[in-house]
């Protein structure tokens, strides 16, 4: 049987999430999912559907979820049901809400410079990153308050040049990690400002291998 993914994007458009969620979506049915595209966080209410969901895909930013919604994203994925993401679509999706952040394993603070080149280093032998050798991005690179409980698997270091944010010189920060919540699967990862980002092979692999992982 198919797995089953539910994808759901809206917020800033900025991010591009209609066309991060197609890229997405391409990627997961190739893989043999049967994917299910809304642009609502309604379904998130509906209990009986999020249980036969196996991944859950958050492409929201700067948004506002209602606390059933919240609270029935939650449920899921304590439940079993994985949930993986990228950048500011599920690291800076609502705010307001630090339970779903717990469950996400951090939250977007800034980017000194905004798109700057900068290098991802690769720091461990997990599958989602194996074989992946250091590479550059031009991108924002996300300075983020994370749970150190997380299971970093790549990094990136600031320069503290931009915006006058001197402080952050020589911060080594996860680029992207995965973790466990309940019973759920939790992959991030800070890459995917926009679609193009994606064009970055490495991105999208490590987002590709993160959200075969995270999927119950």
């Amino acid at each position: 049987m198919a797995k089953k993914a539910f994808i759901t994007w809206g917020g800033w458009l900025g991010h591009e999430p209609e066309q991060t969620a197609g890229i997405f979506n391409e990627v997961l049915t190739a893989e043999g999912y049967d994917v299910c595209v809304e642009d609502s966080l309604e379904r998130l209410e509906d209990e009986a559907f999020l249980q036969e969901q196996d991944l859950i895909v958050p492409v929201w930013t700067m948004a506002q979820i209602k606390r059933e919604q919240e609270s029935g994203l939650l449920k899921a994925v304590r439940s079993g049901v994985g949930c993986a993401g990228w950048h500011g679509g599920m690291g800076d999706s609502f705010r307001n809400n630090v339970d779903y952040q717990f469950m996400v394993g951090g939250q977007f603070i800034c980017h000194p410079g905004g798109v700057i080149d900068y290098t991802v280093n690769i720091t461990s032998d997990d599958p989602i990153v194996a074989g992946l050798s250091d590479f550059a991005m031009k991108s924002e690179q996300y300075f983020m308050h994370v749970d150190p409980s997380n299971e970093v698997l790549a990094t990136t270091t600031f320069s503290g040049e931009h915006w006058n944010i001197d402080w952050v010189k020589n911060v080594e920060m996860p680029i992207c990690w995965k973790k466990r919540y309940g019973a759920g699967r939790v992959f991030y990862s800070s890459l995917g400002h926009v679609a193009s980002d994606f064009d970055v092979p490495e991105a999208k692999e490590i987002m590709r291998r993160g959200a075969l992982w995270a999927t119950r």
